[in-house]
């Protein structure tokens, strides 16, 4: 059996456990304290402005494209929200700078697809997971391809055009914007999916690209509808099919290119708003909203359609799936066809 403790002992001892629990007790309120501070601050979010990384040029379609939604989204948040220009590798350096951010909800991204779906991919990215280092806000439009072929080019569909590769395994080409770009992965895909020998050539843009579907040199490209059609509209180029499921209203004669024979073919681009993970879900709610609310605006929406784009209503949760289901997708594009960058 231990002694007993003496008086002075006993005193001692008490003491020791009454000052152990008063420091537990006014950690325990400190941290209280912290987290009403924390929980108050998120309720009154946004109390400064907010920052909208776009990762690419200004005068882009996403550039533009993002400055309108920042505009209309400003009025909702009743708070600014500038647009800072963080270009480069394809929407990745401003991806990554995001990624990094404190998920407080003040710094978010207006992302392309292919930031998060092509670009890591083809170039073997570190810098940041597009599947876990994001909180998805949800989209605000789609956009789909068409696909082009110049005046002097014989065939007049999909099936024609694949059947004369078969036939012609070195005549037929194709342009992009460059290597893991929307339109190469787009007629990559083609290629794939009918077995049809076709020449990537890249270019730098899509311009340049066209010019010379124009001008015969190269056989056809996948380009925007949104800037496509005046090609096709103006006699200088052919429209054989759109990659949506359905078909477009800018060119509602044009068949899909499912219509046109090729199966399980829906290739669609789209814009959309992510910010850091972990963002808490009371600012995830209110801002989710607040791009529903804007999307549901006809100024808005007549701005992003003259654009060539369609306003798209998938929420956080569906904007997730359709990134994890697209990054599969490409990713085994890219691999069977063997397009990483070394």
């Amino acid at each position: 059996m231990n002694a007993p403790l003496s008086h002075t002992q006993f005193k001692n001892r008490f003491a020791q456990q009454t000052l152990s629990f008063a420091t537990r007790l006014l950690g325990g309120l400190a941290v209280a304290a912290s987290l009403g501070t924390c929980a108050l601050a998120q309720t009154n979010w946004p109390e400064r402005p907010v920052k909208l990384i776009v990762g690419y040029p200004p005068g882009g379609p996403v550039d533009v494209t993002g400055r309108t939604l920042a505009r209309f989204l400003s009025e909702q948040l009743k708070q600014s929200v500038v647009v800072e220009n963080r270009a480069g590798a394809g929407g990745m350096l401003g991806a990554d700078v995001t990624s990094k951010a404190a998920p407080d909800g003040y710094t978010l991204n207006f992302i392309a697809s292919p930031t998060m779906t092509i670009s890591p991919i083809v170039q073997r990215t570190k810098l940041f997971d597009p599947l876990q280092d994001f909180t998805m806000l949800g989209s605000v439009v789609i956009y789909a391809n068409v696909l082009l072929v110049g005046p002097q080019t014989s065939a007049k569909t999909v099936a024609e055009l694949t059947a004369y590769a078969k036939a012609n395994p070195e005549k037929v080409s194709f342009g992009s914007a460059g290597v893991g770009s929307s339109n190469h992965l787009s007629a990559a895909l083609l290629a794939q999916l009918t077995d049809a020998p076709m020449l990537h050539v890249p270019y730098k843009g899509n311009s340049p690209a066209m010019m010379d579907v124009i001008g015969s040199k190269i056989t056809f490209m996948f380009d925007a509808i949104g800037t496509g059609k005046v090609f096709v509209e103006n006699g200088q180029a052919r429209a054989l099919a759109v990659t949506s499921k359905e078909r477009n209203p800018s060119l509602p004669t044009i068949p899909t290119m499912i219509e046109a024979g090729i199966a399980n073919y829906e290739v669609v681009g789209w814009f959309a708003v992510a910010g850091p993970k972990k963002i808490p879900p009371e600012i995830v709610v209110k801002l989710s909203n607040a791009i529903d609310v804007v999307k549901r605006d006809v100024a808005f929406r007549k701005a992003v359609e003259d654009g060539g784009y369609t306003v798209d209503q998938a929420n956080p949760k569906e904007l997730t799936e359709r990134v994890v289901r697209e990054y599969k997708m490409w990713e085994n594009v890219i691999i069977k066809g063997k397009l990483q960058q070394d």
